[in-house]
């Protein structure tokens, strides 16, 4: 199979994990084509990964039968206007938080648009990334896009556009709740007398062992949970704290803050 010509509309971070795992799968670098203004993250990419980025939108657009959108969602349609002329034939595939693919068709004047969700951990492969298809996009279209982000991890197919906006809740910024709560952990435990290392290597190593443990059993979470929580021991004596402080309820809030900015974002 030959890979088709790849173009990024942004070149950060997102992108770079994209591009970066393509790119060690074995797609040669003169099948991408990458816009960035920012100088430094032109340097990166070529360093790294051997792509040579354009500082603005150019004619060698017009190879590319795939956009991947990666720009702050502020600044979409300064980019869109921008680059347009020049994409406006290929497949379509947004990774920016909030702006509707409604949005994206029209900005580039293709049907085929789709739109993903991914998270941070997919810059070491072990992301997960919610998507969704207009209509226009095709069942090649839609493997195509599967292909691209193969790298980064995991994907899921969502049916209504609008859950997205709970993936952008859950999924996109999750990995800022578990770091702050991993920062909390670390905290306390310092306090109590280990070192900051001792307890920076006990938390990750126990929350990544519980969801290794979780995503690899069928069972509820609730019994998950139970399992490891003896009446009157230590694990229920922690638990009823949380519940004193009504912790379930704060992280049930922050989500729906999250969901509720990505969809601000979407009519900005």
């Amino acid at each position: 199979m030959q890979h088709p010509t790849l173009a990024f509309i942004g070149g950060g971070n997102m992108a770079a994990a994209i591009a970066g795992g393509l790119r060690r799968a074995g797609r040669p670098a003169d099948a991408f084509v990458v816009v960035e203004p920012a100088q430094a993250q032109r340097e990166r990419l070529l360093d790294e990964f051997g792509i040579e980025a354009l500082p603005a939108p150019a004619k060698r657009l017009r190879d590319a039968q795939l956009v991947v959108w990666a720009v702050k969602p502020q600044v979409f349609a300064e980019a869109a206007q921008a680059a347009a002329p020049f994409v406006g034939h290929a497949l379509q595939l947004s990774i920016m938080a909030g702006v509707t693919s409604e949005r994206i068709a029209a900005a580039t004047h293709s049907e085929r648009v789709v739109r993903a969700m991914p998270n941070t951990p997919a810059l070491i492969g072990q992301g997960i990334a919610g998507l969704y298809a207009r209509a226009a996009v095709t069942e090649l279209d839609r493997a195509e896009v599967e292909a691209v982000l193969v790298p980064t991890g995991r994907s899921l197919w969502l049916e209504r556009e609008e859950q997205l906006d709970v993936v952008t809740a859950l999924s996109g910024s999750g990995p800022a709740y578990f770091f702050y709560v991993c920062e909390a952990l670390v905290a306390a435990a310092t306090e109590l007398g280990l070192s900051e290392a001792q307890a920076r290597e006990l938390a990750l190593a126990t929350c990544g062992g519980a969801a290794q443990l979780a995503l690899h059993s069928s069972e509820p979470l609730t019994t998950l949970r139970e399992r490891v929580t003896s009446k009157g021991g230590t694990t229920h004596a922690a638990l009823e704290s949380l519940r004193a402080d009504r912790v379930a309820e704060a992280i049930e809030r922050a989500v729906h803050a999250a969901a509720a900015r990505a969809r601000e974002l979407g009519r900005s």
